[in-house]
């Protein structure tokens, strides 16, 4: 693997984080990054097969080999460990393991106990999630999760997932970010199954899922009473575009109450409030049904109150101009890179009373040029958490290599490590350094930011909230 020598430039255009003395986290901390089994296997079959063969990929890529991971995933678990990763987040592709409705590929299953047992062997502890984002065609074809076989058919999935992988793996993860998979397939169109507007949709589909966690939550615990089951919610902060203007802040609330508090709400009362609960009244089960709330943090988006946005409730949301950002997206700015966002997303996950843990972090950003400074800075954040008595027991980037992201393609870029999908090269890029003296040292010093960015002067970054 090549390995990258410099900073870029552009990538210290932001302010350093202010550190007068090392910041050590506690002992057992989790220093991972993340994956998705579509994005790094290869040669799935599932419904997003299907969207890229319709040309719902913008950037029109095709997913290929993607970094070949069924094939030679132990090159990058090499990789992490050479990093001093001692946690990586995967999942298992449900349309490997069950191709057909009620037939198991007893391969794929032996496939992930190789990656498991590989991992182990590195020193790296699995974190398994069970559901990210992909279907098998067939249970596309039955609705997906407005099925009313929904929760019978993926409690089956993961009753066979744990009892075949329950001796390598003890934290699970049953869904990567529900509010995502309902709002960027119901509402805005942008996932399978491409329905526009559907809010309706969107939120029955919520509940589905929500519902069909605490399902896998109980037979999880059942196969294996000690294990540590969550999912992972995606975080973003949304602010009125005007604060003094009473229609954004009413646009911003009710986006807020959909993207971010459908899913969770509901986790942490068991019932949705008003007018939610006009849907559906929620699942008064789900309360206290996790044993840790994995949380998903990139951004802050800003909404304006707009008649023509009928389809998202006439709110707009979109990223200024002038702020940090990484690499956009094809049609679009991907996001404003907000270090704050993770405190607070900490401390709304932290009224359900569990455990934390950062399981997706990261911007696209093909030249570096603002990763290191993210990284540095919401780490910050996240040390003054904890000191804060906050109980967070891990941090993983996304990602560990540039992967297939979904309708983008290859066009951003999240890896710690550069990947020629042509070529299957790897190259370490800065950032990558950093994290890997971050995860060697358990935090971070003055003398290592010194050491990446030589001249500069430490500050903090100015806040934007006033």
């Amino acid at each position: 693997m090549n390995e990258s020598s410099s900073i870029q430039e552009d990538s210290v255009s932001q302010p350093l984080p202010q550190i007068r003395e090392p910041l050590q986290f506690p002992a057992g901390f989790f220093w991972g990054v993340s994956t998705a089994a579509h994005q790094v296997e290869g040669c799935n079959d599932n419904q997003w097969t299907d969207w890229e063969a319709a040309g719902r990929i913008r950037s029109r890529d095709s997913c290929g080999d993607a970094c070949d991971w069924w094939k030679n995933a132990e090159r990058d678990f090499d990789l992490a460990a050479d990093m001093g990763l001692n946690a990586l987040r995967l999942s298992v592709e449900w349309s490997r393991i069950e191709p057909q409705e009620g037939q198991w590929h007893r391969e794929s299953l032996l496939r992930y106990r190789e990656m498991l047992k590989a991992l182990l062997e590195r020193g790296i502890e699995p974190m398994v999630c069970l559901h990210h984002f992909t279907n098998p065609r067939w249970f596309e074809q039955k609705g997906a999760f407005l099925n009313s076989d929904a929760g019978k058919l993926l409690e089956r999935f993961t009753r066979r997932v744990v009892e075949e992988l329950g001796d390598l793996c003890r934290h699970w993860v049953t869904f990567n970010e529900p509010n995502v998979y309902a709002s960027m397939g119901y509402v805005l169109g942008e996932f399978p199954p491409g329905r526009l507007g559907d809010v309706i949709g969107a939120f029955r589909v919520i509940n589905s899922m929500s519902r069909i966690h605490v399902r896998a939550y109980h037979v999880i615990h059942e196969l294996q009473p000690n294990a540590q089951v969550g999912w992972a919610h995606n975080y973003i902060y949304f602010v009125p575009a005007n604060p003094l203007s009473p229609f954004d802040r009413w646009s911003t609330s009710v986006v807020n109450a959909l993207f971010n508090e459908s899913f969770l709400g509901g986790m942490e009362r068991g019932y949705h409030k008003f007018p939610f609960n006009l849907a559906d009244r929620g699942a008064p089960e789900a309360k206290d049904a996790c044993d840790f709330v994995g949380l998903n943090v990139y951004s802050r988006l800003h909404v304006r109150f707009d008649l023509r946005e009928k389809s998202q409730l006439f709110s707009h949301v979109y990223v200024p101009s002038h702020v940090p950002q990484g690499d956009s997206g094809i049609d679009r700015p991907y996001g404003e890179a907000y270090p704050e966002v993770v405190r607070i997303a900490v401390e709304r996950a932290a009224r359900l009373g569990k455990p934390i843990y950062i399981l997706e972090n990261g911007v696209p950003d093909a030249e570096d040029r603002i990763r290191p400074w993210l990284l540095l800075n919401t780490l910050k954040e996240l040390h003054g958490l904890i000191e804060n008595g906050y109980d967070i027991r891990g941090y993983f980037h996304w990602t560990l290599a540039d992967n297939f992201e979904w309708t983008e393609g290859w066009n951003l870029r999240f890896g710690l490590i550069a990947m020629d999908p042509a070529t299957q090269v790897r190259t370490m890029r800065p950032s990558g350094s950093l994290y890997r003296g971050i995860a060697l040292e358990n935090g971070f010093s003055p003398q290592m930011v010194e050491e990446h960015f030589p001249g500069r002067e430490t500050s903090v970054l100015p806040s934007r909230e006033r």
